[in-house]
């Protein structure tokens, strides 16, 4: 069978478990060589094999923090000696802490807001050179977080909001060189993520301990849709949104 993304080469952060993971397989099923980021570096490896095994293309795990620059630099530096190039770029090292706005602590907010925002810029900025010379396609995932108001995590919601503002932004100027941008906006989604105070969901656990199969977003759903975008050359900033099974007002 035609692999679409034959010769080309993708990085995915956050790559170590959900959608990331997700990602990193169904772009390597198109053709891709694939760089896996995340900060597990033995989960990494185990996935590069597996990758490697299933698909018969080349992979590299590169072990990183996206809230520290100079790793997030030297990732993408790593898969364009590695791969002599970068076609795709998926932001999707992303994680929410606390709750409501009077008991988030300082570090939690640093922490969401250095994970969610700052590890996309830096990713982002990076890329685009390579991206540019490949006229390539940089993805973002993002969240109905950023559409909807969401009481229960006000600064998570901000900076899923803040992502797709500056994905839009970004197609503006990159777009006109040929870099397609598209956003992927989730709902709930069965993985190891974990949002506190969340009205009907109170009780605790990962998502995927709260929802049962077929009630929410599967990791390899969002996978897809970001490998259609990988497949498109749209010159023009794109947004794909996942609905959830029946708990829409939840998100």
């Amino acid at each position: 069978m035609a692999r679409p993304l034959d010769g080309e080469t993708a990085v995915v952060t956050g790559a170590s478990s959900g959608i990331g993971a997700a990602t990193a397989r169904t772009l390597a099923r198109d053709g891709a060589d694939v760089v896996l980021a995340a900060r597990r570096e033995g989960r990494l490896r185990e996935l590069c094999e597996d990758i490697e095994a299933d698909h018969g293309v080349e992979t590299a795990a590169v072990p990183t923090n996206v809230r520290e620059e100079d790793a997030v630099e030297a990732l993408i530096e790593a898969a364009v000696e590695e791969f002599g190039g970068l076609d795709v770029l998926v932001n999707n090292a992303g994680l929410a802490r606390g709750s409501d706005v009077e008991s988030l602590s300082t570090e939690d907010y640093r922490t969401m807001m250095e994970t969610n925002v700052d590890g996309m810029f830096f990713a982002t900025r990076a890329a685009l050179p390579h991206l540019r010379d490949s006229e390539g396609t940089l993805v973002f995932v993002g969240s109905f977080a950023g559409q909807h108001p969401r009481p229960f995590n006000p600064v998570y919601a901000a900076s899923k909001w803040w992502t797709r503002g500056f994905a839009h932004s970004v197609a503006a100027g990159a777009g006109e060189d040929g870099v397609a941008v598209t956003v992927v906006n989730p709902a709930a989604v069965r993985t190891e993520f974990e949002v506190e105070g969340s009205g009907d969901l109170d009780g605790g656990g990962t998502f995927e301990e709260r929802f049962d199969p077929g009630e929410a977003v599967e990791p390899d759903e969002v996978a897809e849709a970001i490998a259609f975008a990988a497949r498109q050359s749209p010159s023009y900033v794109s947004e794909l949104d996942l609905y959830n099974r029946d708990k829409l007002g939840l998100f």
